[in-house]
């Protein structure tokens, strides 16, 4: 992976995990969405700047995934992409002030290793 790949890639991880900042704190806002009123939350969602900056992110970082794409392997930017996973447990874990349990930080372990091997040398 060039410099410039790699650039889009970390664009493409980091606007990603910014678009879950800011979705739970936009849901956190939202509350929690059952048959009742599902409808006014649904509309509730255009009106919370959070959930729309979330969205934005998220849309940034397809466009840069896409961009990374057309110049590396699938085979190597979606596993790789799995990054997202690690950073969104901590920030969960230092934001949110959620607990990680063993079993998670054991998977978590297992998917760095895991990008690791597939980009190792490639």
């Amino acid at each position: 992976m060039t410099l410039p790949e790699f650039g889009l890639f970390l664009i493409s991880i980091i606007s990603s995990v910014a678009g879950q900042f800011f979705l739970k704190a936009g849901a956190s806002k939202l509350g929690r969405v059952d048959a009742s009123n599902f409808f006014s939350h649904v509309l509730g969602i255009m009106t919370i700047p959070e959930l729309l900056i979330g969205l934005t992110c998220y849309a940034l970082g397809a466009i840069a995934y896409i961009l990374v794409l057309t110049r590396v392997k699938l085979s190597v930017a979606g596993p790789s992409i799995a990054l997202v996973y690690v950073f969104s447990l901590l920030m969960g874990y230092f934001i949110f002030k959620e607990p990680i349990p063993i079993s998670r930080a054991i998977g978590l372990g297992l998917i760095v290793c895991g990008v690791i091997l597939v980009i190792w040398k490639n």
